[in-house]
């Protein structure tokens, strides 16, 4: 017979019939090889990727086939059937043969189809192999010796064969990839692919040393953008294509739209946004689909594995409680148990690593297709969506697609899998399966009222009102820092940091609070217990009849833990759906709003540039912004374009770039253009690719660019001259600066046509003159080429070959200098206007034209020194510290820092708490054990009332010992980060200048941000995770060992395993991560620049360049986050299996020893050990978390060590309150410099400065002049020699004793939000009466009484709701509130109108006329007046005397007056 169950199951010694053996377990690897053949070869003729040589490893599977032909024809016997098996064995050994050989011709390297094959045929083998080692034992081997060596040579060559389909073979011929460190997942096995050991590699070398950028792996061809894109670029054309005709279709009904009421025009709007995004999330389905569907395959399977463990678990236990069942369907069961954990593993995270790729691969198209749209996008379009708008569009949008990709098959999967849990519950315990459910029900509720609450106070109390109003006021005190040491103001706004610190950590109390009756109602194990209470309690009082015993408690408790991951996945991958619905639209209504049209500007081999009757809109509704517009510009002609603010100059140079929509007219410009933005857009570069943009570099020509651009001294001040790296935005260059480098690019290019908008504006006058004369001039570099100049300067009209004048968007006049001044029209009133705001312009900083010599010398002193500081620093702490962090492990200083903060007292308590929630854990689940071993007498069990309530009891003090243990860490947790960042904040303000002039502002708000978020909320919510799931595995090993305690001969090994495993794991994955978030920040950066520049680029025509840099970008952020995530798959596949190895060890323990134990021992130690390979990867993935986020207290403690201001007080100073009363000034050989080993910026000052003396101080920039101030209020500390300021030696007082008694009026006017009252007298020391005096004599009286809330009007961020000059008038009225005896004046005025700044000079000449007065004149006629006048001259005073004496000496003062025409 083919089945006979008497001899296969019911008996000690089961077997298989001859029959079956050599049929069905012959046939079925024969039939799967021949039915599945033909697809096969039909993938492989498909897929062809090049021919391998016949590698050994090929060889060796010929061969060792070949040889199996032999036994196979030893085997032929006389009967049918036996007659047939060989045969079929025989011609499937062929058509393997013929496989492998396909294989090898088509370049299949490792063969899933072969793998498979051996795994069935092996598998089908090992019955027949046992039966035959049973035979040989009993009859010996001598009977049939050939039959045995046939078989068993069969059976090691199918062995050998699955061995040998583990490797994968050589690289076809000619697919040697050049690449320098390719991706192992293409050499890898199947094996290998599916237990992700091809990773290896990577961990145990990021173990060994740190990894770096460099030891990544280039990306697969597959996931780099170009690949993606350029295949994705098609789709999206022809569905744009598609969603236009629909448009149009739509608006052909013009006649009908145009009288639809506003609702109908709404709803269309929302319709098309509906649309593009459904077909945007079209496009990305036809394109990742297939590949995602393989995932959502695995996850199917995983599913089934995960339901049929339990039906194991209950057979397991049926066993244990059957005394005759035979020992070996213990073991069967145990084994089926560790196989289908195993499976279930594998499947799972194959699914997780396909989402996670195509999640990848979604970004990267979504990343590309957003980009570049931004390049072509036109400005009515733009205007809809700001910068931070479309950079949140890569960034957060992105981010919900990757996640809605992980968590989609959770949105259907979910229910399904909560409808077969509770059905297989309604088997076990029949209806009171629902109590389970209406407990959830009842849960869900509270925790969703427990989560909005948490919600309204993390997000309207403490992160948008206290956190958000501490980082403004951090960011205020970082931007006007040198205004809080010149004041000494440092602890007023420390009390005010402080105060909003102290509010939100109330706020986060209150959230904690509330997460942990939130976690202890719905952590995992408080969950488990409620459901259990209610469905058990509702079993046992239903009927007397109903009892628990083994296998309806275990196998029901197997599948609540089963039912609790779709339960909490569902509401998160619905709301992750609504969120990527959302994301799509935002997305698709992006990348479908309106393009600039290509025909915007023609190209014409006539004249330069023509605009003919063009009417021009910055958007196709709307007034037009240049009308009527008639334009003919010569080849090689200068055209200057003039008119008042806003009346469409650099319109007109956009119509001519094509930037703006054409809606009558024809535009025409011949050749390449280059074009210089009124506002320089600088890119975060050196300064020579920012010039060369793209082109290759030609030294002389490049050389005289630079020199005709003003730029040669700048580069001897840049401390790596133009390899200089420039910051975000232009950060470390000047507004001028900024403005040549923009103009240099442009000269750089030799293009056809120069537009150029306003590019003198930023430039000092004398500068802007040279710039003329070598660039647009008739004798300039440029002097050939057709120039389009708006400008504001007068004295460059004259040379201009044609002027056009442009009042409210029209062009009124045209011609040349002369011609325009003769008509007296609007020019002649525009030349007027202009010539007078002239005349009042300052000379500028630089004092006149600059001679030769001068020029070597600027800025040499003070400026080097500065941009050396900076450039060292920028070493120091640039780019956020990456290789700082990355070559440094997390140290253990951190862990025992944040715990020594937190203090031992509290943390032995918590330990404690832990241990007794898992104690009442552990005694509630060993109760439940022993109510299932209850015997049961007359078909009920006894005290079931009793048992109940205990087991109630029980599971309510578990739940108060979790809510004890979450508060209490939580607290911890505040009292760290109170801790860490009161000593950040001390650190900071305690910083001498020189840190906040090397540390980029950024750095440091972002350890006030981001790493003060983590020690808040990240550090604790790990800790809490993983104590809890620590505590919990040793809980499992305990119930295991009471179980089993020779279980430990086995848990030991895996323990340490896994530990080996896990320190691997975490070293290298702080890295990746470290890595990827590094090299994240340079696409937002590059996007952000190109959004801004879009213009610039177009002008430039350079959109495929930046193409290829985003591209660059985004591929080098995915080589770290795609082996990010591989890791997390290595480590969990491997964990699991350890955890699988614990499943295997207590059931075949308990299958050993199951004379001495009960099933309801067996039941509670198997289910518990199911849970092990999930708390082993949620131990690590809160240890990795932990480990990321405690490297915030190193970045936030990181400042400790820097270096530090001198006291602000000296205890028993015996310095009197009136201090000074004269005002005197005397520097005794006084020396300084800016730091250590550079030369000294002042050097051998010697001066006496006498009571109530007004004193100018001047010199060219870089002289010293404000390096006397900084040594005055010691910003600088002395190098050599002494300042006495009335006989006091000022090093020997406390910096706020002195700053606090001397006031300086600085060149930047900065106000703080706050009210006004605030800014002048932040430590209320003066009366309001005394504050509106000084308001009345700063001339503000009016002004301040006007306002709604007087003084205490609210000044915003930097006092932008003030103007220029009342904010000077402000800083004026803190000087005449202080009305110190010795006053320095930084002058401001250079930033201030005329009639302010004379109201700023009479006021000080009259109020402070008692007080000693020391001016830093950048205007000389401000000090011709005063008693002295110093000439400092590169750290020296060269010349002072009265300014009277000075000019008669015509010494460099004079020179100086005569260039200022003040003589």
């Amino acid at each position: 017979p083919l089945t006979d169950w008497n001899r296969t199951w019911y008996t000690a010694n089961p077997d298989l019939t001859q029959c079956f053996q050599n049929t069905v377990l012959v046939w079925v690897p024969c039939v799967y090889l021949w039915l599945l053949a033909p697809f096969y070869c039909l993938h492989l003729y498909c897929h062809d990727s090049g021919r391998i040589h016949m590698s050994c490893l090929c060889t060796a599977k010929m061969v060792r086939l070949s040889h199996r032909i032999w036994p196979l024809s030893q085997e032929i016997q006389q009967h049918m059937v036996f007659l047939l098996s060989p045969i079929i064995r025989s011609m499937t050994v062929i058509l393997a043969l013929c496989i492998i050989q396909l294989e090898r011709i088509r370049g299949c390297r490792s063969s899933v189809f072969l793998f498979l094959f051996w795994v069935l045929a092996v598998v089908c083998s090992l019955v027949p192999l046992r039966a035959k080692i049973q035979l040989a034992m009993d009859e010996g081997i001598a009977s049939d010796i050939v039959r045995y060596l046939a078989f068993f040579s069969y059976f090691s060559i199918q062995l050998a064969q699955l061995f040998l389909c583990c490797f994968a073979d050589q690289p076809p011929e000619g697919k040697t990839v050049l690449e320098k460190n390719p991706c192992p997942v293409k050499d890898a096995s199947f094996l290998s692919k599916i237990l992700f050991w091809w990773f290896t590699g990577l961990v145990v070398k990021g173990y060994r040393t740190p990894l770096a950028a460099e030891d990544l792996w280039t990306l697969r061809e597959e996931d780099t953008s170009n690949k993606i894109i350029s295949e994705l670029q098609e789709d999206w054309t022809a569905e744009c294509a598609k969603l236009q005709k629909q448009e149009k279709a739509l608006a052909s009904g013009a006649a009908l739209g145009s009288r639809l009421p506003d609702q109908a025009q709404l709803l269309r709007k929302l319709q098309k946004e509906q649309s593009s995004g459904f077909f945007l999330f079209r496009t990305l389905v036809r394109k990742f689909g297939p590949y995602f569907l393989t995932g959502t395959l695995c996850i199917i399977f995983h599913d089934a594995f995960m339901f049929a463990i339990p039906q194991v678990l209950s057979l397991l236990l049926g066993f244990m409680r059957d005394e005759d069942a035979p020992l070996w369907k213990g073991y069967f069961y145990a084994t089926l148990m560790f196989l289908l954990s195993c499976l279930q593993s594998l499947f799972n995270h194959q699914y997780m690593y396909t989402c996670f790729t195509v999640g990848m691969r979604v970004k990267t198209a979504v990343m590309g297709l957003v980009y570049r749209k931004s390049l072509v996008i036109n400005s009515a379009a733009r205007r809809t969506c700001t910068v931070g708008e479309i950079v949140n569009l890569v960034s957060a949008d992105t981010q919900k697609l990757m996640d809605f990709v992980v968590y989609f098959n959770a949105v259907w999967l979910a229910p399904i899998e909560i409808v077969l849990c509770l059905f297989f519950l309604w088997q076990h315990l029949g209806p009171s399966a629902l109590a389970g459910i209406t407990t959830v029900i009842l849960i869900f509720p509270l925790n969703g009222i427990i989560a909005k609450k948490r919600s309204k106070l993390q997000v309207k109390e403490i992160q948008m009102k206290f956190m958000d109003g501490r980082i403004r006021l951090m960011n205020e005190i970082l931007n006007g820092i040198k205004i809080l040491k010149f004041y000494a103001w440092e602890k007023a706004f420390l009390e005010q940091v402080l105060g909003y610190r102290e509010k939100e950590l109330k706020a986060l109390k209150k959230s904690q609070i509330l997460y942990s009756i939130s976690i202890a109602s719905f952590n995992s194990s408080s969950f488990l217990v409620r459901i259990a209470f209610a469905m058990f309690g509702v079993y046992v009082m239903q009927d007397d009849r109903n009892v628990l015993d083994a296998q309806k408690v275990f196998v029901s408790m197997a599948l609540i833990n089963i039912l609790k991951t779709p339960l909490s996945q569902l509401p998160f991958a619905i709301s992750t759906t609504m969120q990527a619905v959302v994301s799509l639209k935002r997305l698709g209504k992006y990348l479908c709003s309106e393009e600039l049209k290509v025909d915007n500007v023609s190209k014409t081999p006539l004249e330069d540039v023509v605009i003919e009757n063009g009417t021009f809109g910055w958007s196709a509704e709307g007034p037009p912004c240049l009308k009527r517009i008639n334009v003919r510009v010569p080849r090689g002609s200068l055209v200057a374009v003039v008119g008042h603010v806003g009346s469409g100059k650099s319109s007109l140079l956009s119509a001519m770039l094509g930037e703006t929509e054409k809606r009558s007219g024809c535009v025409t410009v011949k050749g390449s253009v280059a074009y210089v933005p009124q506002q320089a857009w600088i890119q975060n570069a050196t300064v020579q690719d920012n010039i060369l943009f793209g082109r290759e570099k030609l030294k002389t020509w490049y050389h005289r660019v630079l020199e005709a651009c003003a730029l040669l001294p700048d580069l001897d001040i840049l401390p790596a001259g133009d390899a200089t790296e420039i910051g975000e935005k232009g950060l470390n260059l000047s507004g001028g600066q900024k403005q040549r480098v923009s103009l240099a690019r442009a000269v750089y290019r030799k293009a056809d046509v120069y537009l150029l908008d306003d590019p003198l504006s930023a430039v000092d006058a004398h500068v802007g003159q040279h710039i003329f004369d070598k660039v647009f001039g008739p004798k300039g570099v440029l002097r050939d080429k057709t120039r389009i100049l708006v400008t504001h300067g007068m004295s460059f009209l004259p040379q201009a070959d044609l002027i056009l004048v442009l009042v409210d968007g029209e062009i009124t006049e045209s011609g040349s200098y002369q011609e325009l001044l003769g008509r007296h029209g609007a020019f002649a009133d525009f030349i007027h206007t202009f010539a007078n705001t002239e005349r009042k312009e300052s000379v500028p900083e630089d004092l006149g034209k600059l001679t030769e010599v001068d020029k070597a010398n600027t800025g040499r002193v003070s400026r080097k020194m500065a941009f050396d500081l900076i450039s060292d620093c920028v070493n120091l702490f640039g780019s956020e510290t990456i290789n700082k962090y990355l070559i440094k492990a997390v140290r253990l200083a951190m862990y025992k820092k944040y715990f020594k903060t937190i203090g031992l007292a509290i943390i032995i308590p918590i330990v404690f708490l832990y241990a007794f929630q898992q104690g009442a854990s552990l005694a509630y689940n060993y109760w439940l054990s022993m109510w299932a071993d209850d015997p049961i007498v007359n078909g009920t069990q006894i005290d079931t009332d009793l048992k109940l309530t205990v087991f109630g009891a029980l599971g309510f003090v578990q739940g108060i010992a979790i809510f004890g243990t979450t508060v209490a860490i939580s607290i911890c947790g505040i009292i760290a980060s109170r801790q860490l960042h009161m000593d950040l904040l001390m650190n900071v303000l305690r910083s001498p200048m020189s840190f906040f002039e090397c540390t980029p502002s950024g750095n440091l708000l972002n350890r006030f941000a981001k790493e003060i978020d983590a020690i808040d909320c990240m550090v604790p919510d790990g800790l809490k995770m993983m104590l809890s799931y620590v505590f919990k595995l040793m809980e499992v090993c305990i119930i295991v060992l009471m179980a089993t305690p020779f279980a430990a001969v086995i848990i030991l090994p895996l323990a340490f395993l896994y530990a080996f495993v896990q320190s691997f794991y975490v070293a290298t994955s702080c890295q990746l991560r470290r890595l990827e978030a590094v090299s994240r920040s340079p696409i937002y950066t590059h996007f952000n620049e190109t959004v801004q520049g879009a213009s610039v680029i177009r002008a430039f025509g350079e959109q495929s360049r930046f193409i290829l840099q985003a591209n660059d970008r985004v591929d080098f952020n995915q080589t770290s986050y795609f082996p990010r995530f591989v890791a997390t798959r290595w480590l969990a596949v491997n964990l699991e299996f350890v955890g699988n190895g614990v499943v295997l060890a207590a059931a075949i323990l308990s299958v050993m020893g199951k004379s001495t134990l009960s099933p309801g021992i067996v039941g509670l130690a198997v289910s518990h050990s199911l849970q092990v390979t999930g708390i082993l990867s949620w131990i690590v993935r809160s240890w990795t978390d932990v480990e990321n986020n405690i490297v915030s207290v190193e970045r936030v403690n990181e400042y400790a060590d820097t270096a530090k201001e001198a006291s602000w007080s000296v205890d028993g100073s015996s310095l009197p309150l009136a201090w000074p009363q004269k005002g005197t000034i005397e520097f005794m050989d006084y020396g300084l410099q800016y730091r250590k080993g550079l030369e000294l910026a002042l050097k051998g000052i010697t001066l006496h400065i006498n009571e109530r003396e007004k004193v100018g101080i001047v010199g060219r920039t870089g002289a010293g002049k404000s390096s006397l101030a900084l040594g005055i209020f010691r910003i600088l500390e002395a190098a050599k020699g002494k300042i006495f300021i009335d006989g006091v030696n000022i090093a020997d007082i406390g910096l706020h004793d002195l700053r606090s008694r001397i006031t300086i009026i600085p060149q930047d006017p900065v106000l703080f939000s706050g009210s006004l009252r605030m800014n002048l007298d932040p430590f209320d020391t003066y009366t309001d009466e005394e504050v509106w005096n000084s308001l009345e004599l700063a001339h503000l009286k009016t002004f301040v009484s006007n306002l709604p809330d007087k003084l205490n009007h609210e000044c915003s961020e930097g006092g932008e709701n003030l103007s220029l000059g009342q904010r000077q008038l402000v800083c004026l009225a803190r000087a005449l509130l202080r009305k110190t005896k010795i006053l320095v004046l930084d002058e401001a005025t250079a930033a201030v109108d005329l009639e302010t700044d004379t109201l700023i000079q009479s006021t000080i000449r009259t109020q402070f006329e008692d007080c000693t007065v020391l001016t830093i004149a950048h205007r000389l006629n401000t000090i011709m007046d005063y008693t002295r006048v110093i000439v400092m001259d590169r750290g020296h005073i060269s010349e002072m005397d009265s300014p009277a004496n000075l000019i008669t000496q015509r010494g460099q003062f004079y020179r100086m007056c005569r260039e200022a025409r003040l003589v």
